[in-house]
């Protein structure tokens, strides 16, 4: 039975009136952590996906911003050379690729905003992944582990592990600066 139709639904949710309602509090939990799994490996080939765009996005301005220079350049040389028609053309090809560079830069602070977003989205799913692993701890009195089929996920869940050590880590660094 599908407990979440959004991955929404698995930030906002509420493990106990879940469990309350179930007749195998442990099967269900278990259910419902296997539909955490599949939403957190969708938020991670989305948040995946949006990276890859904003580099994509990135480098098209980098290059065009090259191209801008070079097409100053030669409207610099074609002037030096006193060849306005060869400047003017130049220049207009600049122009050109400022307009560009100008309508992708809306476009990179869209993907930025959306890959920002994502990793929230990520961060809350990665929350109630673990909490719902230690519920099912509870309920089973043992060390409740992921058990996610694929390699990249094991490594994924890994990686975000390390990174939340990492995160607690650095706040624990600062709050020790912060007590006299």
């Amino acid at each position: 039975m599908p407990f979440f139709t959004r991955l929404t639904d698995i930030v906002t949710c509420r493990l106990t009136e879940i469990l309350d309602g179930s007749d195998d509090p442990e099967l269900t939990l278990r259910e419902v952590i296997q539909e955490m799994e599949e939403g957190l490996s969708g938020a991670r080939r989305s948040a995946h996906t949006v990276d890859g765009n904003r580099g994509r996005i990135r480098h098209e301005i980098e290059n065009y911003t090259d191209q801008i220079e070079q097409w100053m350049d030669r409207a610099r040389r074609a002037l030096g050379d006193n060849d306005e028609d060869q400047a003017r053309e130049a220049l207009t090809h600049k122009m050109e690729l400022e307009d560009l560079v100008n309508g992708l830069r809306p476009e990179l602070e869209a993907a930025e905003k959306t890959y920002q977003h994502m990793l929230r989205i990520q961060k809350a799913l990665e929350a109630r992944h673990s909490e719902a692993h230690r519920r099912l701890g509870e309920l089973t009195r043992t060390t409740a582990e992921p058990r996610l089929e694929s390699e990249a996920a094991i490594h994924a869940i890994a990686q975000s592990r390390q990174e939340k050590q990492d995160e607690v880590e650095a706040e624990l660094k600062a709050l020790k600066k912060q007590l006299p």
